[in-house]
């Protein structure tokens, strides 16, 4: 039986959050910039969540910490763990941007319902498989890729009515 490793525990024992906290002080040196608690704030909630967060929805979550960080702090602190590679902004096709953690050696697709906006992450070894092959037979070498799905969650595509509320993301 294949068990699922735990992206936020490495094999070789090192501690992702305190990495990307150095990856961030590393940053902000070369940038010649201060450090803060309020940017230390919105990163330290950042890199617990999972799932996708607008600006709005990490600003209302970093806010239960700490009260007086504002919406551009958090906006800015968003850019740079993207900068960094930490985030990763990603659209969703509701105008809205949506930022994901990164976490090193983990990859996963998104199916997103047009019915009620839900967001499913997926892995599947087979999928990346099939896409290594695919891009091989054309000389394509990949970098990276990003797989979304839209259609309707099992929910939605039952319901005659109204879609079921949207979830938290």
């Amino acid at each position: 039986m294949k068990t699922k490793r735990d992206p936020t525990h490495p094999r070789d024992g090192r501690d992702p959050h305190a990495q990307a906290k150095a990856r961030v002080a590393a940053h902000l040196a070369r940038a010649g910039l201060k450090h803060s608690r309020a940017r230390d704030a919105v990163i330290d909630v950042f890199l617990a969540t999972h799932g996708h967060v607008s600006v709005d929805e990490l600003t209302a979550s970093v806010r239960h910490r700490t009260p007086t960080v504002g919406y551009t702090t958090v906006y800015r602190a968003l850019k740079l763990l993207t900068e960094c590679g930490l985030a990763a902004p990603r659209h969703f096709g509701d105008a809205q941007t949506r930022y994901e953690p990164v976490r090193e050696g983990t990859h996963h697709d998104h199916m997103i319902c047009t019915g009620c906006g839900d967001i499913l992450e997926f892995e599947d070894d087979r999928l990346e498989e099939l896409q290594a092959q695919i891009a091989h037979r054309h000389g394509f070498k990949l970098t990276h890729h990003r797989m979304e799905l839209y259609g309707r969650c099992g929910r939605c595509a039952s319901s005659a009515d109204a879609p079921h509320p949207r979830k938290a993301r």
